[in-house]
């Protein structure tokens, strides 16, 4: 039973939980959220708390010379128990791993062996193969940018809260896609809330977490969107006295993907309000809103050069190109200047 989708969790999470539990995990890949969040889980339910001391093994790769020792300690019988659990933490740091592909061809049914491998994937297409006949291989995938807001908004509803649109851009945009860290920010936020208070509203945001509701890409954004001229060039401004906090690279990612989407909305075959959401993947109308305002002030032709600016100001950012030396803070301001005043402009 291979899990390769992130996605995909929730009903891995759910068997857990209900103690269907297969005799191998292989958990694998960059997104070490959730290899943790699916490691804890079988950690949590796969003995009682007065099994563990005799039945419960915690290995990590830097103390582990030779996979030879996990098959080893794998073969045990549990003591006193139905099921004895070994977790492998950092297995990628660990040799000769060929010696699992033994192990694989008669495994013992009463051990849970859980392999956590990350910042990348097991190539071993014999040993993958193996274990997915017995158990579950589970590839943890970084997210996409286009797909923190359908995060963030999942972490906050499982917490029987929401969370204001605004305040999702803002995480976005500042955390990235760090999911281990977001959701740390995410906990921060909802621990924080006034009592009775169920809603993260930006201006949490603002106090918690350190970004402000008045200075961040969402806003810049915003009014380029609008064309309000002078509060992007404030906004520009901020970012350049503060150049720790609003990096360009995130600046750059963000315009890239609104416009990219703003194309595709340009030969959507239906532009209203449902149409963009379905053609965007979007969680609300509210998020499409945008996009119907930049229809309305910009053009297709137009969205084409302002892709083609970004990318030329990406590159220049890198130091490739020609005014390679300008600081963050002048190609920033160059650029906004020139996707506000176009000549494809409606």
């Amino acid at each position: 039973m291979a899990k390769k989708d992130s996605n995909q969790h929730i009903a891995l999470l759910q068997d857990i939980r209900k103690k269907v539990f297969k005799p191998v995990y292989l958990l694998m890949g960059d997104e070490s959220y959730y290899i943790d969040l699916i490691c804890d889980a079988i950690v949590a339910n796969a003995l009682k708390e007065e099994e563990r001391d005799f039945n419960q093994t915690i290995l990590y790769g830097a103390d582990v010379d030779d996979f030879a020792l996990v098959v080893n300690a794998a073969k045990r019988f549990p003591m006193m128990a139905e099921h004895q659990l070994i977790v492998v933490k950092e297995a990628q740091n660990i040799k000769g791993i060929d010696n699992l592909s033994y192990y694989l061809q008669k495994p013992q049914m009463r051990t849970i062996l859980v392999i956590c491998y990350k910042n990348g994937s097991l190539k071993n297409k014999k040993i993958i193969a193996g274990i997915e006949k017995i158990g579950v291989v589970y590839e943890s995938k970084k997210l996409y940018d286009s797909q923190l807001p359908a995060f963030i908004n999942t972490y906050v509803a499982s917490k029987k809260l929401s969370i204001d649109p605004k305040a999702v851009s803002m995480l976005a945009d500042f955390v990235g896609n760090d999911l281990s860290r977001l959701s740390g920010e995410l906990d921060k936020l909802a621990i924080s809330l006034p009592e009775g208070s169920m809603r993260i509203t930006p201006e949490a945001v603002e106090q918690n977490v350190g970004i402000s509701k008045d200075y961040n890409n969402y806003e810049l954004l915003n009014a380029i969107v609008t064309h309000n001229v002078p509060k992007a060039a404030r906004i520009v401004n901020h970012f350049e006295q503060n150049p720790k906090n609003n990096p360009l690279v995130v600046t750059i990612s963000v315009l890239f993907n609104f416009f990219a989407n703003l194309l595709l909305c340009f030969f959507s075959a239906d532009r209203s309000e449902n149409g963009i959401v379905k053609e965007l993947n979007l969680r609300s109308g509210y998020q499409a809103r945008d996009y119907l305002t930049a229809m309305r002030v910009y053009n297709a032709f137009k969205c084409i050069d302002i892709i083609a600016l970004i990318r030329q100001y990406d590159a220049r950012s890198k130091g490739i190109g020609s005014g390679s030396s300008s600081n963050d803070g002048d190609l920033l301001r160059e650029l906004v200047f020139k996707i506000l005043y176009s000549p494809y402009q409606k």
